[in-house]
């Protein structure tokens, strides 16, 4: 197995045991300083779907992983602080509480002039978070008159303040508590009890992917820049940051993030559902029972509806994708499903086990099982047709196309370079890989997870 992928696995393996490291949250009106240990990263962050939550028992969230792999890399244990307000955050910081803030931070002239800003993440923009329906605003102008929530202290209040200047002054602001996050105003906003709020893109484009009632279409404000804050003078730190940025091993770890925390974030499932104490999901019995049809432990069939939906038997994706198992609608009826029953759980989750099945057969040339699983997951996520064109490859390659890593894994990857999608043997054209397989690899070290825990 190659090297890097393995010690993915195992940083992948390492981020969900979050929940060991120590939390604390520090009280706004805490007399006592707090001494920094030196063999310790203090770590400040918020609650939020991109940052921190519990799913399952476990504190998880991509800052939080992110800000732990950090600290193993330093050689450190970390100490996880929950903050309510970003100005808490900074009060820590300044007061010498944490060393970081692992959490979305924007650039500001102020930010940018008192901190260091570290570990960037993409740029993003703020947009209008509205439902779709005949309010729905479809431009600057059409602010005028329009009650819009936001955090008091926030760039969001900012850019809404220098909007209604540029409008004459006619949007009503409503500056709420800066204790109130922005995915509470974003979920006030889909349960109707306020109309707008702002939100950076990145963050909304999140809600979308499970609400198709919401609009974020407007932009209203410009490409920002962000990521971690630490103090100006903390150049050692901000040195051995930029170093651990730059490992491969990181830019693995952070590919891994992504697929977890944006394609299939597990916040929304753990906003939505109940999961019983000692369980793994509410359907482990549907897993138990339809896995034995295809003699798979039943763990495995529930780490795949943990990357596919979440556990959350709702979700419909931007491809139209339902159910636990994120069911294609042609996939779904070839397997007796229709659209009224096709986010059924029992339904959904017996399709999928049947389209297993078929992928079992259509790979039954691989003999070892644990080797087809590989070619089973690849095809999942991605369909079998470029699974197959990447073992036609392989065997043109002079490599075994019935072994994944080091044979038909890279040359899946290949079908990116027109020097190999526009090979003979090649029958499906150009394909990204990057998805699958990191879903192949993620899938497998959840499985692990679970076998660990039940």
């Amino acid at each position: 197995m190659n090297v890097r992928i393995l010690l993915g696995l195992f940083l992948f393996l390492i981020s969900c045991s979050v929940d060991k490291q120590e939390v604390k949250e520090l009280s706004a009106d805490e007399n006592a300083m707090m001494e920094l240990s030196l063999d310790t990263l203090h770590v400040a962050t918020m609650y939020g779907s991109s940052s921190y939550f519990r799913f399952r028992n476990e504190i998880v969230g991509y800052d939080v992983e992110l800000s732990t792999n950090l600290a193993a890399r330093l050689g450190k244990p970390v100490r996880i602080h929950l903050a309510r307000t970003r100005k808490q955050m900074l009060d820590w910081l300044d007061e010498k509480r944490v060393d970081l803030i692992a959490y979305d931070m924007y650039e500001t002239r102020e930010l940018k002039a008192n901190y260091r800003f570290v570990a960037y993440q993409p740029d993003s923009y703020l947009v209008l978070v509205q439902l779709i329906g005949v309010n729905t605003v479809t431009s600057i102008a059409e602010l005028r008159g329009k009650t819009i929530h936001v955090p008091e202290n926030s760039p969001h209040l900012q850019r809404l303040r220098s909007l209604n200047r540029e409008l004459g002054g006619f949007i009503n602001i409503v500056e709420v508590s800066d204790t109130v996050s922005n995915d509470e105003l974003i979920d006030q906003v889909l349960k109707k009890k306020i109309e707008y709020t702002l939100a950076y893109h990145n963050k909304a484009v999140l809600y979308k992917d499970h609400n198709r009632r919401m609009d974020i279409r407007l932009q209203v404000g410009f490409p920002q820049r962000n990521g971690w804050v630490i103090r100006k003078d903390e150049h050692e730190l901000a040195k051995a940051i930029e170093q651990w940025e730059n490992l491969p091993e990181t830019e693995l770890f952070r590919s891994q993030l992504y697929g977890k925390y944006i394609i299939r974030n597990p916040y929304f499932a753990a906003t939505r559902l109940r999961i019983p104490q000692g369980a793994i999901s509410p359907f482990d019995h549907l897993f138990k029972k339809y896995a034995s049809e295809i003699g798979w432990d039943w763990r495995l069939l529930a780490a795949i509806a943990f990357h596919e939906s979440g556990f959350d038997s709702a979700q419909i994706s931007r491809r139209g994708a339902s159910g636990l198992m994120q069911l294609m609608p042609r996939t779904a009826a070839n397997f007796g499903l229709s659209r009224e029953n096709i986010t059924n759980p029992e339904r959904n989750i017996e399709a999928g086990v049947q389209y297993i099945k078929s992928l079992n057969l259509l790979f039954r040339k691989v003999e070892d099982s644990n080797e087809r699983l590989h070619f089973i997951l690849a095809s999942y996520n991605s369909g079998p047709a470029h699974v197959l064109d990447a073992m036609a490859l392989a065997e043109k390659h002079g490599k075994n196309p019935y072994i994944w890593h080091g044979h038909v894994e890279p040359y899946l990857e290949k079908k990116s370079d027109p020097a190999y999608y526009k090979d003979e043997v090649v029958k499906y054209g150009r394909f990204r890989a990057a998805e699958t397989l990191r879903y192949v690899r993620n899938t497998l070290a959840t499985f692990q997870k679970f076998k660990g825990e039940l």
